[in-house]
């Protein structure tokens, strides 16, 4: 996900080994994880966006396992986790190892095979849409929402509304990062969202 330019926080990196640090979950550990490990990307994918890269982090064995922790945390009782496309697979899958559930892809369309549902969102210029087979969910599923970045919340909100016309319960949406300045929490009033870090 993009973002418009922002300023850089600066955290000192973690020290020592995982078993020096914090339990996976707690905030400011993550927090700084996070800081020293997703990448800012000035003019990516076009001039004057910032583009969060989170390839680094996912190449440190101990801040993706902590990531995925987090992400994982205080979620015991759901019965699926949703992965948004495409960078959102990478963290949903292991957050639904790490609870003992399915994973299930929402997919951009086209991309999935057999009967699914549709919804179509608003895009800066133009419209996109996504979609999640039908028998994804059992009917009154509890449901994780995973993904990187919350940016502008629209593909978040189409996410949601594949869940409930499935007959299953958004119960949380986990991100890596909230880009709050883009207003996305407004546009998912309805929704738990717990971000890891805040900027």
């Amino acid at each position: 996900a993009a973002a418009v330019r922002q300023e850089e926080a600066q955290v000192a990196p973690l020290t020592g080994s995982a078993s020096d640090q914090p339990a996976p979950g707690h905030a400011g550990d993550i927090a700084a994880t996070l800081t020293k490990l997703v990448r800012d990307v000035p003019d990516h994918p076009r001039p004057g966006v910032t583009f969060k890269d989170i390839m680094p982090l996912l190449a440190d064995a101990q801040g993706f396992a902590a990531a995925v922790n987090a992400l994982a945390a205080g979620h015991e009782g759901i019965d699926k986790v949703v992965g948004i496309e495409a960078r959102g697979f990478i963290l949903a899958a292991p957050v639904a190892c790490w609870l003992g559930v399915g994973f299930v892809p929402v997919r951009k369309q086209g991309k999935l095979p057999g009967p699914t549902y549709a919804e179509t969102y608003e895009l800066e210029y133009g419209t996109a849409t996504v979609e999640v087979q039908v028998d994804a969910f059992g009917a009154g599923d509890r449901v994780l929402m995973i993904d990187d970045v919350l940016a502008t919340g629209g593909t978040a909100a189409a996410t949601a509304a594949l869940i409930r016309r499935a007959d299953a319960e958004v119960v949380s949406l986990g991100v890596l990062i909230e880009l709050g300045f883009l207003g996305g929490r407004d546009r998912l009033a309805d929704l738990d969202i717990r971000p890891l870090l805040r900027v």
